[in-house]
């Protein structure tokens, strides 16, 4: 199974998209068109890159337009970019999101006490090779951050590509801890304060700040999946979600190739 993108418009400017095409170069949803498991008998998952590390524009899967291109946020009418918080220079992961997953803004999480932020699952893959914008992986999950963003949860899983050179060594959060000293307490100090050059407060954290494993971080995609099967069957409300998709053939919000072309 193959991807690949299509960008329109210039970069760097609130008109710039990227569409992504399957195999058949049919157009696509890569919210909700990428299947979740790349390999679900060993819980090998995709994962969409919005923002390759190093880089400072806040580009995200644009949830609420018809098949979800990436774009890049927009705040007050202007584009949107992470600053450099010393010593950190842009975002130092590879940044995206799981697909077919949702975090419910209905659903209180047991865990942090707070509702979802409407979005599909943020990973961060800690793998040695700098992905393209746009970029499908594959990924193993081995722990997760609970990130508390103005009050709403906001999980941060911890992955790795499966085609790094190193992928075999890591199986868990403390594999991390072990081999790639000072990146989980990095990844911490980022988030709580990549806001803060913005006038906002830090961010807070639930379980204190400290990363949960490997088998919990997968029952927590598991469950977001979950609450994306329920949006694309109207079983929950999708708000303005835009749900259009060209593989879910049992959902209403199924349309053809050739409607998505259109």
């Amino acid at each position: 199974m193959s991807f690949t993108t299509e960008e329109r418009g210039r970069p760097n400017t609130q008109e710039y998209r990227v569409f992504f095409k399957n195999s058949e170069e049919k157009y696509i949803s890569p919210f909700h068109d990428v299947p979740i498991y790349a390999n679900e008998a060993e819980n090998i998952f995709h994962a969409i890159v919005e923002v390759p590390r190093w880089t400072n524009a806040k580009m995200e899967i644009a949830t609420k337009d018809p098949l979800n291109p990436l774009k890049q946020d927009v705040k007050k009418g202007n584009l949107r970019y992470v600053a450099n918080v010393f010593p950190h220079k842009g975002y130092i992961w590879n940044y995206g999101a799981i697909p077919q997953t949702w975090e419910d803004p209905n659903h209180k999480d047991g865990d942090t006490g707070c509702c979802g932020d409407n979005d599909p699952i943020d990973i961060c893959d800690i793998g040695n090779k700098v992905c393209a914008r746009g970029e499908v992986i594959k990924v193993k999950v081995l722990g997760t951050l609970a990130l508390i963003d103005e009050g709403e949860t906001d999980w941060k899983v911890i992955v790795i590509n499966t085609e790094d050179p190193e992928a075999a060594n890591f199986n868990n959060i403390d594999d991390v801890r072990r081999l790639k000293p000072g990146y989980l307490e990095a990844t911490v100090d980022w988030f709580k304060r990549y806001k803060v050059p913005d006038g906002k407060p830090e961010n807070q954290f639930a379980f204190d700040g400290e990363f949960k494993d490997r088998d919990f971080a997968i029952r927590t995609v598991k469950s977001t999946h979950e609450f994306w099967n329920a949006l694309m069957s109207k079983k929950t409300s999708a708000g303005e979600i835009n749900c259009m998709n060209t593989s879910v053939s049992d959902s209403p919000f199924f349309c053809s190739a050739a409607g998505a072309e259109a």
